[in-house]
C-alpha cells in the first residue's frame, strides 16, 4: 500500500495514520508492521513515533513479515455485521497478540474474509486471559475508531457476573477508587498506585449464599483487572482471583480461575444507531462453582453450624 499524506495528516504520528487508512484495521496492527520493517517514509524505514508531514510518501508492506495463520478453532459469534463482532470468548485465551505471549490469540482465531476483503479484527476493550464473555471486535478501521470513542464517552453497556467472597453490606453500590500499578507490587495493578486513574464499578447482588455473593457488575470505566481490583479493595475479592485474595474461596468451590464473566453487552450500531443487544450464559465451570456455592454450608464445622 502506497500513499502520499494530505493535510488531514500533517503532524500525526506514523501509526495513528496507517490506522486511518483502508486496509490497517488497528492502531496495535499498524504498530506490528512498523515494528517489522514493513513501513517507509519517503524511503526510510520508520519507527510509530515518526510524525507524517503533508506531500510525505508512505509505502507499507502488508505482507511481510505475514501474521500467523487463523486458527481453526470454533468461536462463538454472538453477533456480525460487515463492520463488526461481538464474540464469546472462552477462559484461558488471550485476545491480543502481545511481547512475551506464545501461542494463539483471539484475534488470530476469528480474522476471517468478509466483503471479499480480509480482515484481521481490532480490539475495541479486553478481557483478562482467565475472564470469559462478551467481547467486540471492529472489522473496519472506521467502525474501530467509532468503537473507541463510543467505549470512551460511555455509550457501550458492558456487565459482568462476579461471585465474591464474603457478603458485601449493601445491595448495591458504587465502588468510586482510582486505579493504577500497584506501588510494591508492579506485576498487579490497585488503588494503592502511585499513578491513579479515574475508575468506578457499580455492583447490585444478584443471589446470596452461606458464604459468598453472586453480584453483577457494571463498568462506568474500563481500567485493568477493575472489577478484581475494586471488588477486593471493598473486602469482597473475586472467588477463585488468585492475584487479588480470591485464592481460599476460589479452592473451596474447585475454582481454576477467576469467577468473573462478561454476561451483557448493548449499544447503538456506530452507523445507522440500530440497537445491538448480547447475552451470553455462564459457561459450565462457573455453573459448576455457583452450584457448589449454593450447597456450602456457613461455617466450616462438621454440622454446617
Amino acid at each position: 500500500m502506497k500513499f502520499t499524506a494530505g493535510s488531514d495528516y500533517d503532524g500525526a504520528r506514523l501509526d495513528l495514520a496507517l490506522a486511518a487508512r483502508s486496509g490497517i484495521v488497528s492502531r496495535a496492527e499498524a504498530q506490528r508492521l512498523i515494528g517489522a520493517g514493513a513501513v517507509t517514509v519517503n524511503g526510510r524505514a520508520a519507527t510509530k513515533r515518526v510524525r507524517v508531514r503533508e506531500g510525505d510518501v508512505v509505502v507499507v508492506d502488508v505482507t511481510a513479515p505475514p501474521p500467523r495463520a487463523p486458527v481453526d478453532v470454533d468461536i462463538p459469534i454472538v453477533y456480525e455485521d460487515d463492520d463488526l463482532m461481538v464474540v464469546d470468548k472462552p477462559a484461558g485465551l488471550v485476545v491480543h497478540p502481545a511481547p512475551g505471549h506464545r501461542g494463539t490469540t483471539l484475534v488470530e482465531m476469528v480474522s476471517g474474509v468478509s466483503g471479499g476483503e480480509r480482515f484481521r479484527p481490532g480490539v475495541v476493550h479486553r478481557l483478562d486471559r482467565d475472564t470469559s464473555g462478551l467481547l467486540i471486535l471492529a472489522k473496519t478501521a472506521a467502525a474501530h475508531a467509532a468503537l473507541e470513542r463510543m467505549i470512551r464517552d460511555r455509550e457501550v453497556r458492558r456487565e459482568y457476573l462476579a461471585l465474591v467472597a464474603g457478603h458485601p453490606d449493601a445491595r448495591s453500590g458504587t465502588v468510586d477508587a482510582p486505579i493504577g500499578r500497584d506501588r510494591r507490587n508492579r506485576t498487579i495493578h490497585s488503588t494503592r498506585t502511585d499513578s491513579p486513574r479515574e475508575a468506578r464499578t457499580h455492583f447490585s447482588v444478584v443471589r446470596v449464599y452461606a458464604r459468598t455473593t453472586l453480584v453483577r457488575a457494571t463498568l462506568e470505566t474500563g481500567r485493568t483487572h477493575q472489577i478484581r481490583v475494586h471488588m477486593a479493595a471493598i473486602g469482597h475479592p473475586v472467588c477463585g482471583d488468585r492475584a487479588y485474595g480470591g485464592r481460599d474461596c476460589g479452592d473451596r468451590l474447585g475454582l481454576t480461575r477467576q469467577f468473573l464473566h462478561a454476561v451483557h453487552l448493548s449499544f447503538a450500531h456506530p452507523f445507522g444507531g440500530a440497537s445491538v443487544c448480547c447475552e451470553s450464559n455462564l459457561p459450565v465451570d462457573l455453573r459448576h462453582a455457583s452450584d457448589k456455592a449454593a450447597r456450602e454450608p456457613a461455617s466450616e464445622g462438621p454440622d454446617g453450624g
